[in-house]
């Protein structure tokens, strides 16, 4: 008969308190929490993206003396039975418990991170208040409710040494062409001990294994599917979003603590044979409320290749993307917003679309905000 495991923490002690209840580094040694079997369902409790160092009281002085080097406190790893190299691991998102211990959640810009971080350089928090699975509020965003759309900002698997390393080399290559990439950081890594502090990846980038991908649509309802890397699969989930955009541009969603109920099943051999090196997903119903998925009533700016100082790129949808949601934050700026609050409701609300990729050279992006937040 299946079973139901339990990993539990203390959600007000940091990770580094409880080592044995998760990582926030990726690497093949690290030891997993539990063992489980095939159709097994874990209920992960996870921690927030920063790892405790926020609060309801916080303030912009405490954003700007954050300690990146914790974020990502990761519950797990789970070991899979069965699971190894070359099969497809199964996972099941079948609910998600929004922090049932303070209903509370934050959104925040990190001087130096997200999307538009030249044009933002200062600290800023917005502090939610979470009724439940339903909506959330904010006294410094007055008269915006956003819907409850939780989903787990990572979940991923632990890579292979090959994988690992081929992966450490790339994003050396990327810093090395002047790109923004953090290396392997022993401060602050869990587990502290040398080696895998030493050479475990940073959880910010996605990768093969999945991690930071911050999908909206993956919430519960959704199944996973991961291409195996390692024996076990090792599979490990945190830094869960209450609600956030098909963006989350200034590097943060409405974050909060959670309980994660993942069920696990085995493809076996179906990645090897299918050619399968990243992560699929699917689903069989709406991933969040239809007027929610497809807004029924909407404002949208859009961007082309052509930036601000009028040269045109070519094909580039970073710049396209940057220039629709400049013109969201002037737009946000009507309806008496500052840019910062502006900045933020994007992160939460707006959903960047890809309109076309092929009239060159201009690439086109939309910007969409769904107007119903408004009461």
């Amino acid at each position: 008969m299946p079973k139901e495991h339990i990993i539990a923490i203390d959600p007000f002690k940091p990770l580094a308190e409880e080592p044995r209840t998760g990582h926030n580094r990726w690497h093949e040694g690290i030891q997993p929490v539990v063992e489980v079997d095939p159709g097994d369902t874990v209920v992960y409790e996870t921690r927030d993206a920063f790892d405790g160092q926020l609060n309801a009281g916080s303030t912009e002085e405490d954003v700007a003396q954050l300690d990146l080097n914790p974020v990502h406190p990761l519950t797990g790893p789970v070991y899979v039975k069965g699971a190894e190299p070359g099969d497809l691991l199964e996972v099941e998102l079948v609910d998600i418990e929004a922090d049932p211990w303070e209903q509370w959640g934050y959104t925040i810009q990190v001087p130096g991170f997200g999307f538009l971080r030249e044009e933002f350089p200062d600290p800023f928090i917005i502090h939610w208040r979470l009724h439940g699975n339903e909506y959330a509020e904010s006294e410094q965003l007055p008269g915006v409710r956003i819907r409850c759309n939780p989903h787990p900002g990572t979940l991923g698997i632990a890579p292979s040494a090959e994988l690992r390393q081929r992966a450490m080399k790339r994003e050396e290559e990327v810093a090395g062409r002047d790109g923004f990439a953090l290396p392997p950081e022993p401060a602050g890594a869990v587990p502290g001990e040398e080696k895998l502090a030493r050479e475990g990846l940073r959880t910010i980038p996605p990768r093969e294994t999945a991690g930071n991908i911050d999908i909206k649509q993956i919430s519960p309802g959704a199944t996973v599917l991961l291409p195996v890397y390692t024996e076990g699969g090792l599979v490990s989930t945190g830094d869960i979003h209450y609600a956030q955009g098909d963006c989350e541009a200034c590097g943060t969603a409405i974050e909060m603590r959670s309980r994660v109920h993942l069920r696990f099943q085995i493809r076996k051999g179906e990645a090897e044979s299918r050619g399968i090196r990243d992560l699929q997903f699917f689903r069989d119903d709406y991933f969040t409320a239809p007027e929610l998925a497809a807004p029924r009533r909407f404002f949208a700016t859009t961007g082309i290749s052509v930036r601000k100082d009028g040269t045109n790129e070519s094909e580039d949808l970073t710049v396209a993307a940057r220039n629709a949601l400049l013109n969201m934050i002037d737009h946000l700026g009507t309806r008496g917003l500052d840019r910062q609050q502006a900045y933020a409701l994007c992160s939460v609300a707006v959903d960047l679309r890809i309109s076309q990729v092929v009239d060159v050279p201009n690439l086109l992006v939309s910007a969409l905000l769904p107007l119903d937040i408004f009461m």
